[in-house]
Order: C-alpha cells, then structure tokens, then sequence
C-alpha cells in the first residue's frame, strides 16, 4: 500500500475526526513524557525540559504552518489569529480569540492538560512560564512584530474563567 492510500479512501468527516485523533495523540505523547520526567525527577526538572522542547517545537509548528497557509512574512493579526486555529491545540481544547485594533487576546476557555490533571488528583501544571515561551514564540515566528503578554496562566490566574489568556500586540 503506497503511502497515503488509506487516507484518500476517507471522507471529508473520517479526515477530520483522524485530525481530532491525531490532535489527542500528540498531548498524550507530551503528558507521558513529561509526567514521567515529573515523576522521577520532580516538576522543576520536568519543567526545564518543558520549557526547551517547546522553544523548537513551537518554531517548528508555526513556520510549517505558515508555510500551509501561505502566510505573508508580515501577516498581521489576521495572520496570527487564522494560524492559532490551525494548531494542535485547536483541536482538542476551547479557545476565543478577541481583537481590538493591534492586539489579540486568546483565551483558552477548556484545557485538557489541567481537566486531566484535575480529574487525576494532581496539582495543575504551572504552565505559565513555558506558555510565555511557547506562544510569544509562535507569534515572532508568524509576523516577529509581535509581543505577547501573559494575562491570566496557572499558578498566577488573574481571569477564573478561562484556563489561560494571552495578550499579542502587533507593533508597526
């Protein structure tokens, strides 16, 4: 069977409960090895290791989106917004996303990461600070006059009702 053979015999719906698939099975991937890092070694070593994976991964998957989407090297906050509902994390979590004038706000309104960490009886991941790396570095990578600001992200949650919150502001 030639490579894609069994994803052309899919219709547009079996495609896109794969992606919904694929979407869970990539977070399991990055819960199982950090909660085995975690456990082992304790959250802040799991957490630099975090912090590093997620300063190339998020490189790589918002330069591979950009691409995709054919993007323009200064895609704006349009740019920004479309490529943030292409992600991984698109699939499988709650989000809005909320512009006025240069800035975006996205809200991430359901997190599986911390529901299951939750409904597990763990403490929630203090996501902040590989967050901080993670999105600012998405956004540079989709239009690199962005900045982008923590609002609300666990262990400093200023906003109860949403899970985290990100300001980016493009700057002309």
């Amino acid at each position: 069977m030639k490579q894609n053979e069994a994803l052309e015999a899919l219709s547009k719906e079996e495609l896109i409960r794969l992606i919904g698939l694929y979407s869970k099975n990539w977070l399991a991937l990055d819960g199982v090895w950090f909660q085995s890092v975690e456990q082992k070694f304790g959250m802040d070593e799991a957490m630099l290791h975090d912090a590093r994976a997620w300063e190339r991964f998020t490189v790589i998957e918002a330069r591979r989106l950009k691409e995709f989407l054919g993007l323009p090297e200064h895609a704006g906050i349009e740019g920004l917004k479309k490529a943030l509902s292409f992600r991984f994390y698109a699939n499988i979590n709650e989000y809005e996303c909320i512009t006025e004038g240069n800035t975006l706000l996205f809200r991430m309104t359901a997190c599986r990461v911390q529901n299951a960490r939750s409904r597990k009886g763990m403490e929630l991941h203090p996501c902040k600070p590989v967050g901080e790396i993670e999105y600012s570095g998405f956004a540079r990578v989709i239009d690199e006059r962005f900045t982008c600001e923590c609002v609300s992200c666990y262990p400093d949650v200023t906003d109860d009702s949403c899970a985290c919150a990100w300001l980016f502001t493009l700057h002309e």
